[in-house]
């Protein structure tokens, strides 16, 4: 559900598709993930204008929003030598340039007959002139989300492609003592704001997944104590199991249309086999049929392909299959063990946990296989799900001796985050972005 309407603006810069960030004239950063090189863009974000102090609260989420995609780097609000009292009048622009700051933002939020309106420009510093300037509407509840589609609207600007900060992120909270550990499901944004609780956490829950195109999730519960997949309807709560499957069911994802969810199903001499389910009809379809464990599978955005693993041809490897299960080809061939492949939603790359000896590691392949790299490792770091975008790869990391977190990193493997949640953590799933 859509809360907000725009009156939009736009001048002064012509995107540029691809991995650059671009202003006009001077500025120029290019970002090469082979190399895992990037200078964040210096970016000054200024307190917008307010009546109550909001317009500083929003400031802080566009500024903290920009720093955590690593490649803008908000300048100290202690060395800006103008104040903006207008924010609608051209800046000074030796000003901020003096400063180094390539790019400024600046706005307001304003009362609206019951609503706020939050304006903002971004502005050229060294090209003097204004890139872009827009206003939004929604209700004061909603200004975090203002603040992330403003953020949004600046990375589009200044990288030429779709931000991912009006987001959210659907996880396992895990509380209490290690050995009766409380699993609950739960939502929040992806700056870790605004947590609810899905679930109370009276059965096991593992593996959420976001429907693409509906607010609903679908996820794994050890329900009578067998293993089930459910939907959970995110607006009303309302819970429905999908089908009564034979056997336990495991590792379920929707299709990138949402009409479908792939899954891997038990048998029992204890391996699995990947099947789809229809979800308007709840027919039935089996991809895989070997004496193997199969799981894990994972959509290509166009639906075409399947990502799954399987232990088929010893420890577990990553294989890829049509819809259809016709054409299974092996894809991977490294040392070690390979688990949880998932799909980029740009159809580039596909992200894997890795297990070497005593050692995991997050990493990203071609969807051929080739291009291997390992991105981050350690004690334990698993479940990698991808930001709409296509850039950044949230998981959770657990440390010897303690319990799991959400960590993000980007594709250059050099801008590692902790995103904070209250208790323990882990099975991040990551939104398409909001409408």
């Amino acid at each position: 559900m859509n809360r907000f309407f725009r009156l939009l603006t736009r001048t002064g810069l012509a995107a540029v598709a691809g991995l650059w960030l671009v202003l006009p004239a001077q500025a120029v950063v290019e970002i090469d993930v082979n190399r895992g090189t990037v200078e964040p863009l210096p970016i000054a974000i200024t307190d917008f204008l307010s009546e109550d102090g909001l317009g500083k609260q929003v400031s802080e989420v566009i500024a903290a929003d920009l720093a955590r995609s690593g490649l803008f780097r908000p300048i100290d609000s202690a060395a800006f030598i103008q104040q903006i009292d207008n924010p609608d009048q051209s800046p000074r622009f030796q000003d901020w340039t003096a400063i180094d700051a390539q790019a400024l933002v600046t706005g307001r939020i304003v009362p609206d007959g019951g609503r706020l309106r939050a304006e903002f420009r971004l502005w050229d510093t060294y090209g003097q002139s204004q890139i872009i300037g827009e206003q939004f509407f929604t209700t004061p509840e909603n200004w975090r989300r203002v603040a992330h589609i403003i953020a949004d609207t600046i990375y589009k600007a200044l990288t030429g492609e779709e931000g991912y900060f009006d987001t959210r992120v659907v996880f396992v909270d895990e509380s209490g003592p290690e050995d009766k550990r409380i699993k609950r499901l739960a939502i929040m944004d992806q700056d870790g704001a605004n947590l609810r609780y899905l679930t109370k956490g009276g059965q096991i829950v593992l593996t959420p997944r976001f429907s693409p195109n509906r607010q609903e999730v679908t996820y794994m519960s050890y329900a009578d104590g067998q293993p089930r997949v459910y939907l959970l309807q995110l607006e009303t709560g309302q819970r429905e199991l999908i089908g009564n499957i034979p056997g336990m069911s495991f590792a379920p994802r929707f299709s990138p249309d949402g009409s479908k969810v792939v899954m891997s199903i038990g048998r029992q001499d204890g391996n699995s086999d990947v099947f789809t389910m229809d979800l308007s009809s709840r027919t039935m379809q089996r991809l895989t049929d070997t004496n193997a464990i199969d799981t894990s599978p994972s959509y290509s955005p166009e639906a075409g392909q399947i990502v799954f693993t399987s232990d088929r041809g010893g420890p577990s490897q990553i294989y890829k299959m049509n819809a259809d299960g016709s054409g299974q080809t092996r894809i991977s061939f490294g040392n070690g063990s390979y688990s949880t492949p998932v799909w980029s939603p740009r159809g580039d790359l596909i992200a894997f946990t890795k297990q070497t000896g005593s050692e995991f590691a997050i990493g990203v392949m071609k969807p051929d296989g080739s291009g291997e790299r390992i991105l981050t490792s350690g004690y334990l770091v698993e479940g990698p799900t991808w930001a709409p975008n296509g850039r950044v790869i949230m998981f959770f990391r657990e440390e010897a001796g303690g319990g799991p977190k959400l960590r993000s990193i980007d594709l250059t493997g050099r801008n590692e985050q902790a995103i904070p949640t209250p208790n323990f953590a882990s099975d991040p799933a990551w939104s398409p972005r909001l409408d």
